[in-house]
C-alpha cells in the first residue's frame, strides 16, 4: 500500500520509548495525522529527561521503532523527538524595532522578533522554541498579528525555550547510533498539547501536568499561548519506591502492583480488600490489603499534586484557568488520579487522551501515556504541511502564514 508524506514521534520517558509513525492528511487549514502504527519498549536509559546510559537508549529507540514499522509496513527515516525535564528552562524576552515604512511588514516582524532572541543563554543552551508572545505597537498591547497595521514603534514578547545542550547532542547520538535521523526535538508539553487540548481550553486558561516515571512537568496556557513551565523529579518511580519500602516488595512486583491494583484516591477502596503479595523463601501466605497499597500512593501523588498547585500559584494563575488541570502520562492511568486532582486543584480535572486531528489506528493509541508521541507527530505534519515550512523541517520565517499559525497556535 504507498502512503503519502510520513512522520514519526518518539517518547523518550524514563521507564518506556514510545515511537508513532503516522501520515500527513488534511490541509494547511486542518492538518492531521493519520495514525499507521506504534511502538513500544520498557526501559529507555534516559532519567529526568537526559540520558544516562547511550547503548541502553539505543537499544529501546531501535526496539520501539522496530515494532511501529513492522505495524505501519513502512520504514520512517528521520523522527521528531520529545523533551522535558529539570533541565529545560523557559523565559520571556522582550524585542523592540522602528517601524521602517507606512506600514509594518514582515521585515519589521522579522526584525523585532530577532531582537528578543538576541539573549545569552548560557554556555550549555539549545534554543528549541521561540514563540511570540505578543506584539505591541505604539504602546497598544494585545496584538497577535501585526503585520499591516500602522505605526513607528514595534515590541514582542518572545518565549524562549531552552534545553542542556549535552542532553541534546547525546540524545541526538542515540537516535544515529539507532540508524535514524533527528528533524527536530520539541518541548514534550508543546506535543501534548495538541494532541489533547481543546482551542477553548488553550483560551480560557489550564493547566497540562504530565506524570511521568522520572519528573513531573507542569505546562499553562492561557489566551491560546503557552504562558509557564516548571519540572519536578517527583513522579511515578518515587510512587514505585515507596510501595517496595511500605509493602517489601521488589521493584518489578511494586510496579505490578501499581499498575493493576493502584488507586491514587483512598476513599474509593473497599477497606475489606485484600490481595496476596509475593512470598520469599520460608515465609509463608502473605496478604495485604488494598486499603494500604491505595494509602501509599494517595500520599505521594497528593505531594506531587500540592507541589504543582503552589507552582500554580506562585505563578499567579491561582483561580484564573477556568478550563482546568489535564492529566497526561503513565501516571494519568493509576485509578481515582482524576478524583485527586480535582480535590488538590480545586477545580475541574480530566485525563487526557489524544484524540484531536488524528485517524487511523486511533484506537492504539488513545490513552494518556501516548500524548507526548502522538502529539510529536502532529507537531512534525503540520509543520510540514504545504507552505508552512521549508527543506530542513524548521519554520521558515520568511511565510508569513507560518508566523500566523504558530501565533495563532500556541
Amino acid at each position: 500500500m504507498k502512503h503519502g508524506e510520513l512522520v514519526a514521534g518518539l517518547d523518550l520517558g524514563s521507564t518506556k520509548t514510545c515511537a508513532v509513525i503516522a501520515e500527513i492528511k488534511g490541509d494547511s487549514s486542518i492538518p492531521a495525522i493519520r495514525v499507521l502504527g506504534m511502538g513500544l519498549a520498557k526501559g529507555s536509559g534516559v532519567r529526568r529527561g537526559v540520558v544516562r546510559d547511550l547503548e541502553g537508549t539505543t537499544r529501546s529507540i531501535t526496539l520501539a521503532l522496530r515494532d511501529a514499522e513492522r505495524m505501519a509496513g513502512v520504514r520512517v527515516p528521520s523522527l521528531t523527538c520529545g523533551i522535558a525535564g529539570e533541565h529545560v528552562t523557559a523565559r520571556s524576552s522582550p524585542g523592540l524595532a522602528a517601524v521602517t515604512g507606512d506600514e509594518i511588514d514582515r521585515e519589521d516582524v522579522k526584525r523585532v522578533e530577532d531582537a528578543a532572541r538576541a539573549v545569552n543563554l548560557g554556555p550549555d543552551q539549545e534554543l528549541l522554541h521561540d514563540i511570540p508572545q505578543e506584539y505591541r505597537v505604539d504602546n497598544q498591547d494585545g496584538i497577535s498579528d501585526p503585520h499591516g497595521m500602522t505605526g513607528l514603534r514595534l515590541e514582542v514578547d518572545m518565549y524562549l525555550v531552552s534545553a542542556q545542550s549535552t542532553a541534546v547532542q547525546n540524545l541526538r547520538k542515540s537516535v544515529d547510533r539507532a540508524g535514524y535521523r533527528v528533524s527536530e526535538v520539541v518541548l514534550e508539553p508543546l506535543a501534548s498539547a495538541l494532541s489533547v487540548l481543546a482551542e477553548e481550553e488553550k483560551e480560557l486558561g489550564c493547566a497540562l501536568v504530565e506524570l511521568g516515571g522520572g519528573s513531573t512537568n507542569l505546562a499553562i496556557f492561557r489566551d491560546g499561548k503557552i504562558r509557564f513551565l516548571w519540572s519536578c523529579p517527583f513522579a511515578g518511580s518515587r510512587v514505585t519506591s515507596d510501595i517496595v519500602q511500605g509493602l517489601q516488595v521488589p521493584q518489578a512486583e511494586a510496579e505490578r502492583l501499581k499498575e493493576r491494583l493502584g488507586t491514587a484516591y483512598e476513599p474509593l477502596v473497599d477497606p475489606n480488600e485484600t490481595f496476596e503479595l509475593p512470598s520469599m523463601p520460608g515465609q509463608g501466605l502473605r496478604l495485604a490489603k488494598r486499603e494500604l497499597l491505595a494509602h501509599i500512593i494517595h500520599q505521594r501523588m497528593d505531594e506531587i499534586f500540592g507541589l504543582v498547585s503552589r507552582e500554580i500559584d506562585a505563578a499567579g494563575y491561582a483561580g484564573r484557568l477556568p478550563a482546568g488541570v489535564v492529566l497526561t502520562g503513565g501516571g494519568a492511568h493509576l485509578g481515582g488520579v482524576v478524583e485527586l486532582a480535582r480535590e488538590v486543584f480545586a477545580m475541574p480535572a480530566r485525563a487526557g487522551e489524544p484524540n484531536r486531528g488524528i485517524t487511523g489506528l486511533t484506537d492504539s493509541v488513545q490513552a494518556p501515556r501516548y500524548a507526548v508521541p502522538v502529539g510529536l507527530a502532529l507537531y512534525a505534519a503540520r509543520h510540514r504541511m504545504p507552505g508552512y515550512t521549508n527543506g530542513n523541517g524548521k519554520v521558515d520565517r520568511l511565510f508569513v502564514p507560518v508566523k500566523r499559525w504558530l501565533q495563532d497556535f500556541f
